[in-house]
């Protein structure tokens, strides 16, 4: 397998890119994929067998199990970011090593544990950041890699993002594999 072929299986949909002015239309396409994303992603899995929930999505990658797991745990933590940024004054979060997490004995449980999870943080998640004011999504955190300051609204399209970039990992294995 080429690099360029490795790279395309590790960022199907690019990397994130953020707008230079990000624009209220931006916020609201984000927020919608939000709303949307856990009740797709369950259609996408909900059919898989054990052992295609074991496959890899790419070479030493996680499998859709992992993947799932992975996207409750991390937007679990995002929600939780950006309740501390706007309670707290650019707050400094704390970060997690994915790939200790993506080892854990709870990785191995059954998806829909995960997927009512991510249902239920969504909501929340949703609900929260309509409530809040164009002044409120400009409050930040610093994330400790890189020592990087992050608006709420730049949050909130990584967050997108990063929902329909681990989706077209699971969707593009499903394609490759044929198992629609």
């Amino acid at each position: 397998m080429t690099t360029q072929e490795l790279e395309l299986l590790k960022y199907p949909i690019g990397k994130f890119n953020c707008p230079e002015k990000i624009t209220e239309n931006d916020i609201q396409d984000w927020v919608l994929v939000l709303e949307q994303f856990p009740n797709r992603l369950e259609t996408l899995v909900e059919h898989l067998n054990e052992e295609q929930l074991n496959t890899p999505y790419r070479p030493k990658g996680w499998t859709i199990r992992q993947v799932v797991h992975h996207i409750s745990d991390s937007h679990h933590n995002s929600y939780t970011r950006f309740k501390w940024a706007i309670t707290e004054n650019n707050p400094l979060i704390k970060a997690y090593n994915e790939q200790s997490w993506a080892n854990q004995h709870d990785y191995n449980q059954p998806l829909v544990n995960s997927l009512l999870h991510l249902k239920g943080v969504h909501y929340k998640l949703v609900h929260f950041v309509r409530g809040l004011s164009t002044k409120d999504l400009e409050r930040t955190f610093i994330h400790p890699y890189g020592n990087e300051t992050v608006s709420l609204k730049e949050n909130l399209g990584i967050y997108a993002w990063h929902s329909n970039h681990h989706y077209a990992h699971i969707e593009n294995l499903v394609n490759r594999m044929g198992w629609k």
